[in-house]
């Protein structure tokens, strides 16, 4: 009979890491960025200071030029006057078409937010409400600007609708016009994105703690002061990310308004924006030095406002928060002096999440 001694074996288990595996669902992402953007993004920098366009039947370049393309945007059409120069020109008209939509965009986001989240007016249907609020985001821009093109046109059905009540007297050719078509614009930026503001505000609001409305309307405070001095200030995130995004979304205009001013940007190019600009540069005249100053202008713009947004919603230091209570500690003690007379601080304490504690000594009785 065969015996078999058993024998102290050690066996080690291997310890299988799965930490690497991130970083190769990583790589796709990184060869899509680096092939479709980083490179992309670093030869428009390149190009910016090269004379490098398409004259019809040759292409010229690429030769250096130093800063001539970045020249050549601020150059003035009208000798002397420099808020002529293109960039700037179209800068104004991309501004002003971007507040025309923001603000109204904002406003009417803001009251059907706070509708929505009235505990006492008790909104019926909110779902659907909101579904339907959020529907022309889900249209394309260029199907918003050839609706509209349509509607508004000369012979159009709005007007013959006002042709037959009376209201005109003749056919209205609104791309003549220079601030009907910067309104219609306007408009059709404000009804694709006032709905994705209102969402965005309604979420917003919905966190802010219940307790905090309860409190207030056992004080007796009137929806007004909940507005301004609850809603608003707790909302000031959420409000400051809206309006960077919807600026850079109007530095971005496009779409609608290409298509609504039908490429050429409405009379004396009122309506012409930075990117159809660069489009042009890139479609029609193929000059694709001009395009990347352009293109690198407007980046360092975007990233401008982002380092703004970051400044804004940079979270206070202990020492900001404890200057921040001192100096409220003070008004409070001036305050108090004016109405009691001179007074004695025995002690303050600040703390960070409570308003500072004044002890003080007052010959006078209150």
């Amino acid at each position: 009979m065969n015996t078999i001694s058993s024998k102290n074996i050690s066996t080690k288990k291997k310890k299988v890491s799965y930490s690497k595996w991130g970083y190769y669902f990583l790589i796709p992402f990184f060869l899509v960025f680096i092939i479709f953007q980083l490179i992309p993004l670093l030869q428009t920098f390149y190009y910016s200071f090269f004379t490098y366009y398409n004259d019809g039947l040759s292409t010229i370049g690429p030769e250096w030029n130093n800063f001539q393309n970045y020249i050549e945007l601020f150059d003035p059409i009208q000798p002397g006057q420099w808020w002529t120069c293109k960039f700037i020109k179209y800068g104004g008209n991309t501004l002003i078409i971007w507040l025309m939509g923001v603000i109204p965009q904002i406003i009417f986001a803001l009251l059907l937010a706070v509708w929505f989240t009235n505990t006492r007016l008790k909104i019926r249907g909110q779902a659907f409400f909101k579904t339907v609020m959020y529907m022309p985001n889900l249209v394309m821009a260029s199907a918003m600007g050839m609706l509209f093109l349509t509607l508004t046109a000369a012979s159009g059905p709005i007007c013959n609708l006002l042709l037959d009540l009376g209201v005109i007297q003749e056919e209205f050719h609104i791309l003549q016009e220079v601030w009907p078509t910067r309104a219609v614009i306007a408009f059709m930026n404000w009804l694709m994105w006032y709905g994705n503001t209102a969402l965005l505000l309604l979420s917003g609001i919905m966190g802010i703690d219940q307790s905090i409305f309860e409190a207030a309307e056992v004080d007796g405070a009137n929806p007004f002061k909940v507005f301004f001095n609850i809603i608003m200030p707790l909302l000031k995130p959420i409000i400051i990310y809206v309006v960077i995004t919807s600026l850079i979304g109007g530095i971005q205009l496009f779409d609608a308004a290409e298509i609504f001013t039908e490429h050429n940007g409405a009379i004396l190019e009122s309506s012409k924006t930075w990117m159809m600009y660069l489009s042009n540069l890139i479609g029609t005249s193929k000059n694709y030095g001009v395009a990347g100053a352009l293109s690198v202008l407007l980046f360092i713009i975007t990233a401008a406002l982002s380092f703004v947004v970051f400044l804004i919603n940079k979270p206070q230091t202990e020492k900001q928060i404890k200057n921040k209570m001192e100096k409220k500690n003070q008004k409070i003690v001036e305050e108090y002096e004016a109405l009691y007379g001179k007074i004695e601080l025995q002690g303050v304490k600040v703390t960070k999440n409570r308003v500072p504690q004044v002890a003080v000594n007052s010959g006078k009785e209150a």
